[in-house]
């Protein structure tokens, strides 16, 4: 039996001799798919789809709110514990005078509005400043706004005293640089409630509320900007007044669009490149935080004391960095103790970047990393250091996860409110118990109230992050 060829009678066809009706041989491929079954459409490719994603939507949103609200915090709670002490170590009574600081300023170009004036009704305005815009971005109220004021009251005190700082104070000043540039006022925000409540007044019809404190910020910041750029006050950099004016621009652009072009190309654009803004600065955080560890790491392993296990127990017998001197003894008297939690803290270190392509693992790291800094803060002293490393961290944490703390959050806080005198737990009946809940103390379905979380909230007026004009 002999098998034909490729050429036998089997294989030909009809064939097309007239060279008008012949095919190109580039000629498209035809449509396969079946007539029921409607258009075939390829798939996207792959970069076009990370790039329709990065642009369409500012990406992780609970993990860029809690580094707000961390960042914030830790910020706000020091200077509240430094109030009784903030003359000498930022103001007139400082070691560090001004005259000190003016030269190092003037070296070192940095920006510091305690070195317009030495006045100390000119420092006790910026520091009261400096702390109402920490709680006012804590609560995500005109987060736009009091990032920007947030990030020049921690320049302005950090730069005047540059030795008062325990290692943490690095991390709040880069940090309190990237949060201007982040839309992390979409969850869990003052800003994210109101633009959910003119969300449900556009559903009903009804005009959004009309907004007066952001065009009066808008209008009062403008001339102390100009003010300071026109006597050279913004530092020597270039950075720092490109970054204030196009913030300050962009806002009139943002409520021009919103007022006349509220659906138009215009508002798209802008919506892109801040969406391309905040995950930009979204990645830098991210690799800020594992540039941090690695650093840290290898650098301690050049170390011979941590190479020998030992390195933990010297700063357990220092009086400076022993709150608790019973407990520090307590570990520092256990060899095999100091040595586990020495070379644990090597690895952990140096391991943390390269587990970010494993989730699991780079969940339990996180957890390990976070249980670490809240010992440096028991056992060392160092509250501050460890609020900001945690909130560092926080940007890896799962969504799911934190989904779930806001919900429980929100569940205890209703709780607490309802048993509260002078409040109902049921509007129109006093006394009877409220279920904000589903049955069973499980969360009900659909959009988070206030716009607190939850996949189904409303689109944010403006598309800032709850930012209006300069919010």
């Amino acid at each position: 039996m002999t098998i034909p060829s490729p050429a036998g009678p089997q294989n030909e066809g009809p064939q097309n001799t007239d060279p008008q009706n012949a095919a190109p041989q580039n000629a498209a491929p035809q449509n396969t798919a079946p007539r029921n079954e409607g258009p075939y459409f390829p798939a996207a490719p792959r970069p076009a789809r990370a790039l329709q994603r990065v642009t369409a939507s500012a990406l992780g949103p609970y993990q860029s709110a809690v580094v707000r609200i961390g960042f914030a915090a830790t910020y706000l709670f020091f200077l509240l514990r430094e109030m009784p002490n903030r003359h000498e170590l930022y103001g007139p009574d400082s070691p560090w005078h001004w005259d000190l600081a003016r030269q190092l300023t003037d070296g070192n170009e940095a920006f510091s509005v305690l070195m317009w004036t030495d006045s100390t009704v000119w420092f006790e305005a910026v520091y009261a400043l400096t702390l109402v815009s920490a709680a006012a971005l804590l609560l995500g109220w005109r987060t736009r706004t009091m990032s920007v004021l947030f990030m020049v009251g921690v320049l302005s005190v950090q730069n005047r005293s540059i030795f008062m700082g325990d290692g943490g104070d690095n991390v709040v000043h880069l940090m309190a640089i990237y949060l201007v540039l982040t839309r992390c006022a979409q969850v869990w925000s003052l800003d994210a409630r109101r633009a959910a409540r003119n969300a449900q007044r556009a559903s009903a019809g009804l005009p959004p509320l009309r907004d007066i404190v952001g065009p009066a910020l808008w209008a009062l910041l403008g001339p102390v900007l100009v003010a300071a750029t026109l006597m050279g006050g913004l530092g020597g950099t270039w950075w720092l007044p490109a970054l204030l004016w196009t913030i300050w621009l962009s806002a009139a652009a943002w409520w021009a669009v919103n007022r006349y072009l509220p659906h138009g190309e215009p508002r798209t654009l802008l919506d892109v490149l801040a969406n391309l803004a905040h995950n930009a600065t979204l990645a830098v955080i991210m690799a800020e935080v594992c540039l941090i560890y690695a650093t840290a790491g290898w650098y301690k392993i050049q170390g011979s004391r941590w190479q020998d296990g030992t390195a933990l127990y010297y700063p357990l017998n220092l009086d400076y960095f022993t709150p608790w001197p019973a407990l520090s003894d307590i570990l520092g008297a256990s060899g095999l103790m100091v040595m586990v939690l020495t070379y644990g803290t090597v690895i952990v270190q140096v391991a943390f970047p390269f587990t970010l392509f494993n989730r699991r693992v780079k969940n339990v790291l996180l957890v390990i990393m976070i249980c670490e800094h809240a010992g440096i803060a028991l056992l060392l002293g160092l509250p501050f250091f460890s609020m900001a490393m945690i909130a560092a961290d926080a940007v890896f944490l799962p969504t799911a996860f934190l989904v779930w703390l806001g919900a429980r959050a929100t569940i205890g806080w209703r709780r607490l409110s309802s048993g509260l005198p002078g409040r109902s737990r049921t509007p129109g009946k006093p006394g009877t118990p409220a279920h904000p809940d589903g049955p069973e103390g499980r969360p009900t379905e659909g959009p988070a109230q206030g716009g607190h979380g939850g996949r189904d909230e409303p689109r944010l007026q403006g598309g800032d992050g709850g930012h209006t004009l300069v919010g």
